[in-house]
């Protein structure tokens, strides 16, 4: 177990969260972990980092079947323009590779670089499925408890109605 594992572990002790895991073999795209987060109870995420024209990073918490208008969401959020962010970048700024981005990696972002952007009508949903900055598993947990830990690293999370966004296209 990694260090950061480690301390992901240790502040789901102080929460007091116990989410529920299953843990599978490494999956690269959502296509790929379908089949295994059957047995997970939540919505189901995909989460992308992105680029800033001029800077910024921001990561991307929304529910599998979402589109995403780039344009617009750069808009929305005064980037400009996004682009996707470099596996380098990834590592750099979260701590973890492709394929295993989630909101918890916020834990390995000490410089506090990286936004958090969440989809609305995702978090009305009792529970949500992220990756624990590994894609060999998957956790789902309370969407409210999502909140706290992202609180609890020192981050605030964007709360964005995409539904609206996608009605202004």
């Amino acid at each position: 177990m990694t260090e950061a594992n480690r301390e992901l572990d240790a502040l789901f002790d102080r929460l007091a969260i116990a989410p529920q895991a299953i843990e599978h073999p490494p999956v690269h795209t959502v296509e790929e972990a379908l089949p295994y987060w059957s047995a997970l109870e939540g919505v189901h995420t995909k989460n992308l980092l992105l680029k800033g024209a001029k800077g910024g990073l921001w990561l991307i918490c929304v529910p599998t079947e979402r589109r995403l208008d780039l344009k617009a969401l750069a808009a929305h959020l005064g980037a400009k323009k996004f682009s996707f962010a470099s596996a380098e970048t990834l590592l750099e700024a979260l701590g973890v590779v492709q394929g295993s981005v989630s909101p918890l990696a916020l834990v390995n972002d000490k410089a506090k670089a990286v936004s958090l952007v969440l989809d609305k009508r995702m978090l009305s949903h009792p529970r949500l499925t992220v990756h624990p900055l590994r894609n060999t598993a998957t956790v789902s947990l309370a969407s409210a408890d999502l909140l706290r830990v992202v609180e609890a690293t020192g981050h605030e999370a964007q709360i964005v109605d995409f539904d609206a966004l996608a009605s202004a296209e």
